[in-house]
């Protein structure tokens, strides 16, 4: 089966996971990946810059209506929620806090699942609230592959553990093993 998005949900030490995972990534990988990182609402977006210096792919901020391209890492701007719509395109918003953050994981998790059912990975690692729990239970819902990152090797291991304690997922693995099945799982597209 062809998987045709990722979104990843981090918090408390997600600099330093998508850190690792940017530089391994080889730049053929295919996969749109969508990110929500907790950031501060006044964040400059300096740290996009540092990561995509590091990185064998394009790391942007998402924009509103921006159709999602494979060879991409999208990551939500501060201070918004990002969706993804039916087109496969973004649509970002300034609803209301979801588990105290704007961007939350779970709105991005939950769309994404609507949208993508079964061809979807979701993927759950360091953080030190509940948010994306919701997200990766509706991720399995329907249909598609849920992975969490061992909340022991995790830099904050609360995030994991709570998705790890509401769902059956079907991957719990430190982040260099995620990073290595990713490759694998893009591989077998063809």
């Amino acid at each position: 089966m062809k998987f045709e998005a990722i979104v990843i949900g981090l918090s408390s030490g997600g600099m330093s996971a998508m850190k690792m995972m940017f530089s391994i990534l080889p730049k053929d990988f295919g996969i749109p990946i969508v990110i929500v990182q907790h950031i501060n609402a006044n964040s400059n977006g300096f740290w996009i810059k540092f990561l995509n210096d590091n990185s064998n792919l394009n790391i942007k901020e998402a924009d509103e209506k921006e159709k999602i391209m494979p060879g991409n890492i999208y990551i939500a701007p501060p201070n918004y929620h990002l969706l993804i719509e039916k087109n496969k395109t973004f649509s970002l918003t300034i609803d209301e806090r979801v588990n105290f953050a704007r961007p939350s994981i779970d709105v991005l998790f939950e769309t994404a699942a609507e949208t993508y059912k079964e061809k979807l990975i979701g993927i759950v690692l360091t953080g030190a609230n509940q948010d994306g729990t919701e997200g990766i239970k509706h991720i399995k819902e329907f249909g598609g592959l849920a992975i969490i990152q061992d909340p022991e090797t995790a830099e904050s291991s609360y995030m994991p553990a709570s998705a790890m304690a509401a769902i059956k997922a079907d991957y719990i693995l430190p982040l260099a093993e995620i990073i290595a099945l990713l490759i694998k799982i893009d591989q077998q597209k063809n």
